[in-house]
């Protein structure tokens, strides 16, 4: 998030994510974000009005808050690396994360078991001539199709 007093930016929140959509977990997705410290989700919905950059980080609503001075490395570092991944292994990853918390039937199938999962090894990305894991330990970089995902 940016953090520009001549441009400033805000985030909030509301009774919608108190609980009105939980995820098939059973938490809601401030819940899950702040899993190991729930203490911080009353703070948030409690907290009066939008949060400003700096409010929103001290919360640990966003990431990271670099000011405009770093915005435009700050950015084009984040998408670099993200880039140099597999699209597939960051769809896994993505699917890991978002299933955190109590396990029930529904995270075991969405977040683990399911054969997407292992769909994902078994793409070029992963197991192809110039995929991932056939680089891997080699002095050679994957080169990786998005237009599979």
């Amino acid at each position: 998030m940016l953090n520009d007093p001549d441009t400033p930016a805000e985030l909030g929140v509301s009774e919608l994510n108190a609980g009105a959509f939980p995820m098939c977990n059973g938490l809601t997705r401030l819940q899950s974000r702040f899993l190991a410290e729930p203490a911080k989700v009353d703070a948030i919905l409690s907290h009066d009005g939008s949060f400003d950059t700096e409010e929103a980080e001290e919360f640990g609503l966003v990431t990271f808050a670099p000011d405009d001075l770093d915005w435009e490395d700050e950015i084009r570092l984040a998408i670099e690396e993200r880039t140099s991944l597999s699209p597939d292994a960051l769809t896994g990853m993505e699917a890991s994360l978002r299933f955190a918390g109590p396990e029930t039937m529904d995270t075991k199938i969405f977040g683990r078991l399911t054969a997407w999962q292992n769909w994902i090894f078994q793409r070029p990305n992963a197991v192809g001539e110039h995929g991932a894991l056939t680089n891997y330990g080699k002095p050679t970089q994957p080169q990786f199709d998005f237009k599979r995902t």
